[in-house]
């Protein structure tokens, strides 16, 4: 079984019902299995802390989900354009799989919400691929070929699947959106089995 690895961080559950939906899209293809994983927030007082494993949503990532997946699903909420701190701060510490480069060649995506149209969504998208791209990853990106593409109204880019939450973060997946993550997964997934010469 090819495993892929769906990395989020969410804080008011959108961008994790967009994970469950690619991992999903990533189990609908034969021979692939999605394993779900968090990070914890982070705090500006040192001694606060969260709990080892999480009370509620999938565990907190650690370094051997990057050394054991066949590639990776990677989604965050937007932040001024940018991926949420929690995010930022896991990635700023795996300089040792950058160095033994755990991740080269193996194929990745990028997911996100915000609460508006123009929030960021794409520029997160883009920065979001930056430490992929120093690890080595094969960007996917989402197709024109996906037809809910060019129907959306709500979310959805070429660079990866977005969100549009509202600024009360209370705004569903829209049909287009669920359908854009569902393909990212299997876009994902068929695209690691080719890599690895099983499709």
């Amino acid at each position: 079984m090819t495993e892929l690895l769906v990395l989020y961080y969410s804080t008011h559950g959108a961008t994790r019902q967009m994970a469950q939906l690619i991992a999903r899209g990533i189990e609908s293809v034969p021979g692939a299995s999605a394993r779900l994983r968090t990070v914890p927030r982070v705090s500006t007082v040192c001694e606060a802390t969260e709990p080892a494993i999480p009370d509620t949503g999938a565990p907190y990532v650690e370094l051997t989900d990057l050394q054991e997946c066949a590639g990776l699903a990677l989604g965050s909420p937007t932040r001024y354009g940018n991926m949420a701190a929690p995010m930022k701060y896991f990635w700023d510490a795996t300089i040792s799989e950058w160095l033994k480069g755990t991740l080269v060649g193996k194929p990745a995506c990028v997911f996100t919400s915000s609460g508006t149209m123009h929030g960021g969504n794409e520029s997160t998208l883009l920065t979001m691929m930056l430490p992929l791209l120093h690890h080595g990853m094969l960007i996917l990106g989402t197709p024109y070929t996906e037809s809910a593409l060019l129907s959306t109204r709500s979310g959805g880019t070429p660079y990866g699947v977005s969100h549009v939450a509202g600024t009360e973060s209370n705004w569903p997946i829209s049909e287009e959106e669920r359908q854009l993550c569902l393909a990212q997964g299997k876009r994902l997934a068929n695209t690691a089995l080719k890599l690895q010469g099983q499709a």
